[in-house]
């Protein structure tokens, strides 16, 4: 993979990992709902407006054409495992911003992922 189509991997999984993060905020402000009939229009809108989520889905757009161009460049079956560093970015950032516990399983589970990530990039 050369450096220019690493960079557009990249760039698709940490927009899409910044995605998920945004969402994440924009439902911790929200805070638990249940879906009803009674209640899915202000539900609705109270989870619309929130500007994380905007943002969350702001970045998907973006991630989505970065991923494209990638995608154009890579064979999806290097590619699209990739997708998986968004876990791992995930998982740190959510430890440090939202408190998730990161357990020794957790961890291991980070290890494989990212030496599956470097068998498979050196494909």
């Amino acid at each position: 993979m050369n450096p220019i189509s690493f960079v557009c991997v990249i760039t698709g999984v940490l927009l899409n990992a910044c995605a998920q993060l945004l969402l994440k905020a924009g439902v911790n402000a929200v805070g638990h709902f249940e879906i009803t009939p009674a209640n899915i229009i202000p539900v609705g809108w109270k989870i619309a407006t929130q500007l994380p989520i905007i943002g969350g889905l702001t970045c998907y757009v973006f991630s989505v054409v970065v991923w494209i161009v990638g995608l154009s460049r890579v064979d999806v079956s290097i590619a699209y495992p990739m997708l998986s560093l968004g876990y791992v970015v995930n998982a740190f950032a959510a430890w440090y911003l939202f408190g998730e516990v990161m357990s020794v399983q957790r961890l291991v589970g980070i290890g494989i992922i990212l030496i599956g990530v470097v068998v498979l990039a050196r494909a």
